[in-house]
């Protein structure tokens, strides 16, 4: 396909999903709005560990929001991707904060249920859904936002809003300007990457054209890990394309030992870094001299750079251009970057095993 040719996108795109990618600067604004809108109890910032849980598009901004603040915030964030809730978790000393875009994510409302056994304070962010019914029965705070699309597609409101809401409880210092300027930084790079850029100057679509038949593994370092996983999900279902993340340093005691084998898979892979500014200064080293090893053993290397003066604007102008990429590679493939069907077909199979082993 000719990335240049626009009105080809259609074709593959039913869902829609590039104005939903255009949509993430708007997003982030809207859902930092709604959260300093928002009435809190006070007792909710009474606490000495918050647990966010959610799954897919809904704990990445969780993940997100622990990189970014992890350095100021005094209260340890635990990301939990799953269905149980850690022993430690209990008594009115813990939030859990339940994120589903449905509403309806099974892990995570069995996590949510077991904080409700235990007594702790909780906080649903949904669209709404069986997590929403759950916050009114109990008389619980409810972050509740309007959007339609793919989980993954409300980035902007499950980190921006959980950003906000940690700016309510007063567990983080107030981004009011950071997020103006990472809404800034995110609509110029959509002046350089969008669909009517051409791709001898627009980086997303030459990228993509370079991925096209290749084995993208992403690296990130601190703040910028959980873009690297963003990346890689996005490669995962936007393009329907293999990807995997490593995270730096913890690569360098483990993964640059097995680049050589096997042979045919590494001459397939390109190492997208993820690389900022901010990165700590022996991180920065470390980039340095993986590059030259990862080049020296035969391995494809691209550097993607955080733009903006803040750390959001670098998390926020990087996940853009991940995902303009990832679209780009979607067109490429020849699939369209909206329906999960494999997931689906998942649920569904999960569904009839349940009800299989109540009948038995």
């Amino acid at each position: 396909m000719n990335l240049d040719d626009v009105t080809r996108f259609a074709q593959l795109d039913s869902g829609s999903m590039l104005e939903r990618i255009a949509e993430l600067p708007q997003q982030c604004r809207a859902a930092w709005k709604l959260a300093q809108e928002l009435a809190l109890p006070s007792t909710c910032g009474a606490v000495r560990h918050v647990v966010v849980t959610g799954m897919g598009g809904s704990a990445i901004g969780g993940a997100l929001l622990q990189g970014l603040v992890r350095e100021e915030c005094a209260v340890p964030i635990t990301v939990l991707r799953g269905y149980a809730l850690p022993a430690f978790v209990n008594g009115p000393d813990y939030l859990v904060i339940g994120c589903s875009y449905s509403g309806n994510t099974e892990e995570t409302l069995t996590a949510f249920r077991k904080a409700l056994q235990r007594n702790t304070r909780a906080i649903a962010v949904t669209t709404g859904g069986e997590l929403a019914a759950l916050a009114e029965e109990n008389g619980l705070p409810l972050v509740r936002f309007d959007y339609t699309s793919q989980p993954r597609a409300a980035l902007g409101y499950s980190f921006t809003l959980l950003l906000g809401l940690f700016l309510r409880l007063g567990l983080v210092r107030d981004y009011s300007a950071d997020v103006e300027e990472a809404v800034r930084t995110m609509e110029e790079l959509q002046a350089e990457v969008g669909p009517r850029v051409p791709q001898v100057r627009n980086t997303a679509k030459a990228l993509a054209e370079r991925l096209v038949g290749r084995l993208p593994v992403v690296y990130g370092a601190g703040f910028l890990a959980p873009v690297a996983n963003r990346w890689k999900t996005q490669f995962n279902e936007n393009s329907k394309h293999w990807s995997f993340f490593e995270v730096m340093p913890e690569l360098n005691h483990n993964a640059v030992v097995g680049l050589g084998i096997p042979q045919a898979v590494r001459d397939l892979v390109t190492v997208l870094m993820l690389r900022s500014d901010e990165d700590h200064p022996r991180v920065q080293v470390r980039w340095v001299v993986t590059q030259q090893l990862l080049r020296r053993e035969g391995v494809a290397v691209e550097v993607l750079r955080g733009r903006g003066a803040s750390k959001l604007a670098h998390v926020l102008s990087l996940i853009h251009l991940g995902d303009y990429v990832s679209f780009y590679l979607a067109m490429l493939n020849g699939v369209d970057p909206t329906p999960v069907e494999t997931i689906a077909f998942l649920k569904q199979r999960l569904a009839e095993a349940e009800k299989e082993s109540k009948a038995a």
